[in-house]
């Protein structure tokens, strides 16, 4: 694992915000950690004692809802911090997060963010604020799932993981979602989901490979209303 001060990972996150003496004692003090893709990181319920800062991968933070199903609530990529709010609020996980691809991560204790949070009052802005950014995120989410279509939805996490995760060798995209992780991602029953995604194969807009899916026309999806 490389030095904090000089890891170009954390201008994406709150860790932007600390000193360079204070990414140093955090370089000294974090201990590197690999997920293997379909890997636990950690579950719901548990008390983190430290927060994770994602180098390299992808996991999915997922809810439990009242059928027993995991519900995937969002999918964090490198460079976001996992476990904010069980460091600020002193609360135990409410979600769980799952590796979707072999991870990369940088562990930091508690004890040593704590101590940042209370004397560099940046620091302590940014993680509000990343904190206040993914809570509107999470409120568009639910107002647009209500407006959109469930077709549309699901068009619009096809170009998103296309977007943001980009293609394997063979084009197709790179993270492989279960048909149950699309349907819950978009709300609708995995029954629905398989039989949108059948209908954008019949379309010519994707098509697919076991579990994995090839966009064949993008533009496409953006049209489907």
């Amino acid at each position: 694992m490389g030095k904090c001060e000089s890891c170009i990972i954390r201008e994406f996150n709150s860790l932007k915000s600390l000193t360079r003496e204070e990414l140093i004692r955090i370089s000294a003090c974090k201990t590197g950690k690999r997920y293997k893709k379909g890997e636990i990181i950690f579950e719901e319920g548990e008390s983190l004692n430290g927060v994770y800062c994602i180098r390299d991968g992808v996991c999915k933070l997922t809810k439990l809802s009242e059928n027993g199903k995991d519900q995937v609530v969002k999918l964090v990529v490198k460079g976001d911090l996992l476990g904010k709010r069980s460091l600020v609020a002193d609360q135990k996980t409410n979600l769980s997060a799952i590796a979707l691809n072999d991870m990369e991560m940088c562990f930091i204790p508690k004890s040593e963010i704590m101590n940042d949070l209370a004397k560099n009052p940046n620091f302590t802005m940014d993680v509000l604020k990343d904190m206040a950014n993914e809570l509107r995120t999470s409120e568009e989410s639910l107002v647009t799932m209500a407006q959109k279509s469930v077709k549309r939805r699901m068009a619009e996490i096809l170009m998103y993981s296309h977007d943001n995760f980009g293609l394997d060798e063979e084009g197709f995209l790179s993270i492989v979602l279960s048909r149950e992780d699309y349907a819950s991602i978009v709300g609708t029953a995995t029954e629905s989901a398989i039989r949108i995604l059948s209908q954008l194969k019949k379309e010519g807009l994707i098509s697919t490979h076991g579990k994995r899916i090839k966009i064949e026309d993008y533009t496409g999806l953006k049209w489907i209303e």
